[in-house]
């Protein structure tokens, strides 16, 4: 069990985590996720909780932490920072070198063990943080958006990394991307307002996202109307010109106007709001956003099929 509360800083956890799970933690931006994570490690001081109300500092507890910044030694080679963890915790340098190198041969970059961190590409650096993280076997291991810095690629070679050495370990991981979430997480626990509770699997949250801002993460739209939450994918969404009335088999439609356009490679994700706030996602070929001259500020209908909504 995780109980800490830092009203200075506005958090109030009480959150279990099961052995060998990975707890991920989402929710919009300040509101106290990283926060919990260092508090966890011990680099912000809680103004009450921790075992028997004593703090322990970041070197006595037995966690380990990856954020988005890999934050290598400079002077220090590929291996010698990943022995850094062990042999601060009192195995010789022979001892403490040969686990070093069996984690960096774990992620891939044994090969590269006499290298400094200048010489890494990101992605490489971040799979050495990687390797030092878990180098002394932590029994709780933290990741605050450790893919975020990464270039595409990078990223997708980081996740499928992630997700073999993080098996059967217990972690508390903070993402914005729902790859994250379908790719490492056991759990969700939404926090809003300095407030976290486990909301259930991925799986779980998908077909019933408590709110808007998870059903957004998770790639889904949800509307209310008519007393009922509508819940549809944005490949389901079909735009037509304002003024359109008859949708063909669709059933459901709203007009809406464009906030933003992001083009991703052939296929391009419309975001727009409702009249009254509510927002929806498209996911439409580039070829259609061209002949609807779509941009912000358009005005459009957005339809789905009632047949491709999901039950919550």
């Amino acid at each position: 069990m995780i109980n800490l509360v830092c009203g200075a800083r506005g958090v109030d956890f009480d959150l279990h985590v099961a052995d060998g799970t990975t707890l991920a933690l989402v929710g919009p931006n300040g509101a106290g996720k990283s926060t919990a994570l260092q508090l966890i490690a011990g680099l912000l001081r809680p103004e009450s909780g921790g075992p028997a109300g004593r703090f322990v500092p970041p070197h006595q507890r037995d966690v380990g932490m990856l954020t988005q910044r890999a934050l290598l030694f400079p002077h220090l080679s590929v291996v010698e920072n990943v022995a850094f963890g062990p042999r601060a915790h009192g195995l010789s340098r022979r001892d403490a070198e040969r686990r070093a190198l069996a984690e960096l041969d774990a992620v891939g970059l044994a090969g590269l063990a006499s290298r400094r961190p200048r010489e890494l590409s990101g992605g490489q650096a971040q799979r050495v943080a990687l390797a030092r993280a878990l180098a002394n076997d932590p029994g709780v291991l933290l990741l605050d958006e450790p893919l975020a810095a990464l270039d595409v690629e990078a990223a997708q070679a980081t996740r499928s990394l992630l997700a073999q050495r993080l098996r059967g370990r217990t972690v508390m991981l903070v993402t914005h991307d729902a790859l994250d979430l379908w790719t490492l997480a056991d759990e969700i626990a939404l926090v809003e307002g300095g407030r976290a509770r486990v909301v259930g699997t991925v799986a779980e949250a998908a077909a019933d996202p408590p709110g808007r801002f998870l059903a957004g993460l998770l790639g889904l739209n949800r509307v209310h109307q008519d007393g009922e939450s509508i819940l549809f994918e944005p490949h389901t969404v079909v735009l037509y010109p304002a003024g359109t009335t008859e949708t063909g088999s669709a059933r459901l439609h709203w007009p809406i106007v464009v906030d933003a356009v992001e083009p991703r490679g052939s296929v391009v994700r419309v975001r727009g709001r409702l009249g009254d706030g509510q927002r929806i996602a498209a996911d439409i070929t580039a070829r259609s956003a061209g002949e609807l001259g779509i941009r912000p500020g358009s005005r459009l209908v957005a339809a789905v099929k009632a047949t491709q909504t999901l039950q919550p």
